[in-house]
């Protein structure tokens, strides 16, 4: 019989074994059957040991190594059982991405751990190809982490009104968006310029002329350029930080109430909270708060208030606090300071969903002592929406949530000035190549190392200093020319280093809340089943009500639905209702299931207390105002109000209801079931005061509510032709419920919600038993209306091939419908919702049923993304980033940036992030690009961008137009400059090759200078007014924008064209000042300099594709200048000479030759192979 082959199985065994088992050889041969039994038991045993070596021998073994094996093995598996969810395990186990290892999991069990892939050899070669720069930067951050070591965030015990209690120093609570302060400025600053190779470059040539032996030319040459660069760059930089500073200033400088110990309020600025202080404020105002705290107590009686958190999570729905139930019993605020209470808070933490605490109060007996959670916390930057509160400071400054969720300001590089650095360093070596050879022609003659530096001097104009000015100056203009585009009102640019970078992008990230949506919910669709009412028929809803609510019905409202016992209403037949019935119990229904809270402003004089006008039950319409968790809810209550039918009071156990005669009925709450991410539903039992009936009232999202609603045949049609439209909807129903019925559901409910074991599995099934056969009442439709032109937005930027995620803390059905309304997702796509995961294993099964989908949009939750990054990062990446939109809700601001920095690791793509709150700033500073929206949640976003507008529909023109302008005039402004220096040193070398390679300076003194600048600069500088097409046609096509992303405009092909251009150039002119020059070298300098000025007016001609009138100004000026000069430098001009008609023709001729070939080539490449945009210029 044939066997297996032969397995040597060596096994060092630790962990639970160690020191138990010796270290075992166990050798066998297996039966193909046994073979598979035992690899099925072997295989966790292998995983779970820490070293495992499998090797194939043709030995032969006797049976007692059989015995023995299969004794360790059964031995080992029944005293440690194995769980294939063993994350300790699972965590060494990569994905595999071909189509084999993705389908199968198998695979995965044979692949190596993700450690062992990672270890790569160590040597001379791995040190010289980039391992130095890793040691360096290994020993750079283990210096940082000595010097600037982080102080350790503690829990920490706070008295109230104690601050000289506090045990450790707390941060100062001041908001700073600046880089630099007094100290670090100047030394930030140069650092930042000398960091890349071309301003280094330049300071090393600049030093070189201190040394006699090396000095070509004048000091001022090489300084005045260098110097007037780094001038304009701290300029610039010192107007950056000012501003930053003055608004840093302004948001610091707010006034806020301290609490002091008579109960009164103190004006103090933003920054004085320090932990243990007591803060007083709210009052329906729009202040925020200015640290985090726990809420000690609120002039609302039940003890709780709304706050809105849209700086902190992006969402405006308003979230319900309570406060401390002991502060809160107090009589009166000033006893807050007469006892003697701390509070004990965890240590700072990121996450902004929850918190752990403890309050004790000493002085009692016995001692109180009061847990705390989220629903006891005011975090800093949230608004407190209706009363006032009063908050005790536990966490400042750097320590609070918003702060943590929110990265350093860091200095932007843009693309092409990375480029152009490769660009540099490449020229920089042809530079000594040159310099090299012409010390070999030489012979290595004398000192020959010296002539190679004199040499490399003398070529330094192949890399012209006045590159980095002209970009940092284009740079300015192109800020001011968006901030002055009429189309685009409103828009700074606060960082001026990278307007370029708005015309390379790939990845656009955007906010939905306050972005891309205005947060305004308004109800736009009823149906009933077989009747639909939309906005312009809601006057007929009213009229119904009206109706139903005018009929009398034994002194009851609402007679058009008399009272009725169930059991009898189920045994009687059923009737078809009356349409005007039908609206009545609809509206009523929208009306009550809810968990929305009317609030009434208090008036002047009132001193904050609304107390006595709800006793008096005065509800007046133009004071109220409605708090709710969810906008939804708010549109929903407010629709019932436009109808006839108002809510104008809720406490905690009742509710009352003001029908259009004006008379108030009464609701008392017996059950509420609240809406979760789970059921997507929420629920409430009421008990009418007038009639006594008891109803069971629900609603939510259609896939929740389909299988618990009687049989119908309109409800799922419906939903689709309302999410068509965009909106929102939701299923209402209800079920009446008799005395009986009801008790016997409390006492059940009652139960399990005190069982100790599986409470919430008892809880919803004790639910689910009433939620049977509800009787459906209606399908509503609400529309979260879009900022303006924002469909059309999208569709441009997606057919100018840019990529658009959507990050947004709102709920996955929220963000999947405005996905769908806002066009993100078009008619033809599929949307894959990620199901929620929570372990490697669902995660790994969940992406290999996405990577079958095939354009798609996908959604995902914030934890199910957490999930995939940890343990499939780079799969997850390259599968998200093939759909041609991503939506991600739930995210926090961390997440965002999170997700910003993975996409430019794992892509190498531009990223811009836009966003208008201030849970996006963290978003908006890690992106390369960062734009801020000043809407309705503040400018912190807008303040922290580099970017500002004022309407999402400015991206459009910002991009296509701005953004296109920018990279195009800076690739042909840089490679001009580049041109310009490089044509100056092929005539430098043409020179020193004739005159046996001599390192002497062609030309000297103010010809070098003036070269670059008063002959020159005013035409190439001009090219930042170019344009190839015009911004209404670049918004009309926008696919013009796609070729700027592969980066053609400024490539190594385009400058080597223009280095062989420069070769060309500077060698017509320099041999051809040689031919035709006469006696004197005096004549050489004047033909070839006078040739080279006029080639590079006529070169910078040849550029330019669309002229303004400032080009020709420009040109007219420059010439002027040159020619005026002749007649003063007769230090380098024979002025005789230069007056000569042959000066003239012989200048002409040279000049001539260098250009018109080119003009001839540009011709014919422009008729036979025209770029894309000359089409449409034409």
């Amino acid at each position: 019989m044939a066997t297996s082959p032969y397995f040597d199985v060596r096994v060092h065994i630790h962990g639970p074994l160690e020191g138990v088992c010796s270290p075992v050889w166990l050798l066998t041969p297996l039966q193909p059957i046994a073979w598979q039994s035992c690899f099925a038991v072997l295989r966790p045993l292998c995983l779970m040991c820490s070293r495992t070596e499998w090797t194939h021998r043709s030995l032969h073994h006797t049976v007692l190594n059989e015995i023995a094996f299969s004794l360790f093995l059964f031995s080992f598996c029944a005293d440690h059982p194995y769980s294939e969810d063993d994350s300790s395990n699972l965590d060494e186990m990569p994905l595999m991405m071909s189509e084999e290892g993705f389908e199968n999991e198998e695979s995965d069990y044979q692949a190596l751990p993700r450690t062992r892939l990672n270890r790569r050899p160590r040597g001379l070669g791995w040190f010289l190809m980039g391992g130095w720069r890793m040691l360096c930067g290994s020993c750079c951050d283990c210096l940082a982490r000595t010097c600037w070591r982080k102080k350790e965030l503690k829990a920490r015990s706070v008295w109230l009104g104690c601050p000289e209690k506090c045990e450790e120093k707390h941060p100062r609570n001041a908001i700073k968006n600046q880089k630099y302060n007094f100290i670090t400025f100047v030394p930030g600053v140069l650092y930042q310029q000398f960091k890349f190779f071309l301003n280094l470059y330049f300071l090393v040539v600049a030093l070189s002329q201190f040394v006699p032996s090396m000095s070509i030319g004048y000091l001022y040459t090489y300084w005045a350029p260098l110097v007037f660069v780094l001038s304009v760059t701290m300029v610039r930089e010192a107007v950056d930080e000012v501003r930053r500073f003055q608004r840093d200033k302004e948001m610091n400088g707010q006034l806020y109430e301290k609490l002091t110990v008579r109960g009164e309020g103190a004006a103090r600025s933003h920054s004085w909270p320090g932990r243990g202080n007591l803060w007083g404020g709210g009052g329906g105002g729009n202040q925020r708060i200015p640290a985090d705290m726990i809420f000690l107590r609120t002039s609302e009686k039940n003890g709780s208030c709304f706050i809105r958190t849209d700086q902190l999570d992006g969402e405006t729905d308003w979230k319900l606090k309570i406060a401390v139930v002991c502060t809160q019993r107090l009589a009166a605020v000033g006893d807050l300071f007469s006892i003697r209470a701390f509070v004990h808070a965890q240590k700072p933490q990121l996450d902004i969903h929850s918190f752990e605490g403890n309050f004790t109060r000493e002085d009692s007996d016995p001692q109180i002592h009061e847990s705390l959670n989220i629903e006891n916390t005011l975090w800093a930057s949230t608004v407190v929406a209706s009363g006032t509160v009063i908050g005790l400071v536990i966490y400042t400054g750097k320590e609070t949530r918003s702060v943590l969720n929110t990265s350093s300001a860091k200095n932007k590089v843009g693309l092409l000035d990375l480029e152009l650095n490769r660009l540099t360093k490449a020229l920089f070596l042809a530079q000594v190549v040159l310099a090299f050879v012409m010390v070999a022609l030489q012979g290595f003659v004398g000192q020959w190392f010296r002539n190679l530096c004199r040499f490399i001097v003398l070529f330094s104009s192949i890399i012209p200093i006045s590159l980095r000015v002209n970009l940092d100056m284009g740079k300015t203009a192109y800020a001011w020319m968006i901030m002055k585009d009429e189309n685009i009102p409103g828009t700074v640019v606060r960082t001026s280093t990278i307007p370029e970078e708005l015309g390379r992008l790939v990845y656009l990230l955007t906010d939905k809340t306050g972005t891309l949506t205005q947060n305004e919910m308004i109800f736009k669709r009823l149906h009933l089943g077989t009747v639909s009412y939309g906005t312009d028929t809601m006057d007929e809803i009213q009229s119904h009500i009206i109706q139903s609510y005018a009929q009398p019905a034994n002194g009851v409202a609402g007679g058009a639905t008399p009272s009725r016992k169930p059991t009898a209403a189920a045994a009687a037949p059923k009737v078809r209702k009356s349409v005007v019935s039908r609206i009545h119990e609809a509206v009523k229904a929208i009306a009550l299931c809810h968990n929305v809270t009317p609030v009434y402003e208090a008036g002047a004089g009132d001193g904050g207390e609304t107390e006595a006008a709800e006793a008096e039950q005065d509800f007046n319409d133009h004071s109220r105002t409605y708090q709710a968790s969810s906008p939804d809810e708010v549109a929903l209550v407010r629709w019932t109000d436009s109808v006839g039918l108002t809510l104008v009071n809720r406490d905690l156990a009742s509710l009352q209801l003001r029908t259009p005669s004006g008379q108030t009925l009464t609701f008392h709450i017996l059950q509420i079931f609240p809406f979760t991410s789970e059921s997507k539903r929420m629920g409430i039992i009421v008990r009418e005061e007038a009639t006594g009936d008891i109803t069971f009232y629900m609603k939510g999202a259609d896939v929740a509510m389909a299988t618990i609603v009687q049989y119908n045949d309109w409800l799922d049609e419906e939903c689709g032709n309302m999410a068509r439209e965009g909106l929102r909807t939701l299923v209402v129903a209800k079920k009446s419920l008799s005395e009986e019925q009801y008790q016997d559901f409390e006492s059940r409910y009652s139960q399990a919600k005190l069982s100790v074991h599986d409470r919430s599995l008892k809880v919803a099934a004790v639910v689910e038993s009433l939620e049977r056969e509800l009787e459906l009442l209606c399908l509503t439709g609400v529309e979260d209306q879009l900022q303006a032109d924002v469909r059309p937005t999208l569709e441009l930027l997606r057919n100018a091939g840019i990529k658009i995620w959507m990050l947004t803390g709102d709920k996955l059905e929220t963000a999947t419908c405005i996905a769908k309304s806002s066009h993100l997702v078009s008619r033809s796509q599929d949307i894959h919702v990620f199901k929620p995961v929570s372990s490697r294993g669902e995660a790994h099964l969940e992406l290999n049923a996405f990577r079958r989908k095939h354009d798609c949009v996908l959604v995902i939750s914030g934890d199910s993304l957490e999930v995939c990054l940890r343990y499939y990062e780079h799969e997850f990446v390259e599968l998200a980033c093939q759909c041609p939109a991503v939506v991600c809700c739930r995210c926090s601001p961390t997440q965002k940036a999170q997700i910003v920095t993975l996409l430019k690791q794992h892509t190498s793509n531009r990223t811009c992030a836009i966003g208008d709150g201030g849970n996006d700033v963290s978003m908006i500073q890690a992106a390369d690009c960062g734009i801020g929206i000043e809407g309705k949640e503040g400018k912190q976003a807008s303040l922290a961008a580099d970017f500002s507008i004022t309407q999402f529909k400015h991206i459009g023109r910002l991009l296509m137009v701005h953004g296109r302008n920018s990279y195009k005039r800076s690739a042909a402004l840089g490679q001009f400059v580049m041109h310009r220096g490089m044509i100056i040193s092929a005539m430098q070398a043409v020179f020193s090759s004739i005159f046996y390679f001599a390192s002497i300076p062609l030309y000297q003194g103010f010809l070098t200078v003036g070269y670059s600048t008063l002959y020159t600069m005013f035409p190439v500088f001009s090219l930042v007014l170019d344009q190839d097409v015009q911004p209404e046609m670049a918004l009309l096509y926008p696919e013009l924008y796609k070729d700027l992303t592969k980066g053609r405009s400024l490539s190594f092909k385009t400058f080597l064209i223009w280095v062989f251009i420069s070769i060309y150039q500077g060698g017509v002119l320099m041999y051809g000042a040689l031919v035709l020059f006469e006696s004197e070298f005096l004549h050489v300098v004047a033909i070839s300099f006078t040739a080279l000025i006029l080639t590079e007016l006529l070169m910078v001609a040849l550029t330019v594709r669309t002229w303004h009138w400032l080009m020709v100004l420009a040109q007219g000026l420059s010439l002027l200048f040159y020619v005026c000069s002749l007649f003063f430098l007769n230090e380098y001009f024979d002025l005789p000479f230069i007056t000569t008609w042959v000066f003239v023709w012989k200048v002409l001729a040279i000049t001539l030759l260098s250009c018109l070939p080119l003009y001839i080539i540009k011709y014919l490449k422009r008729k036979f192979s025209p770029p894309s945009y000359s089409k449409l210029s034409s």
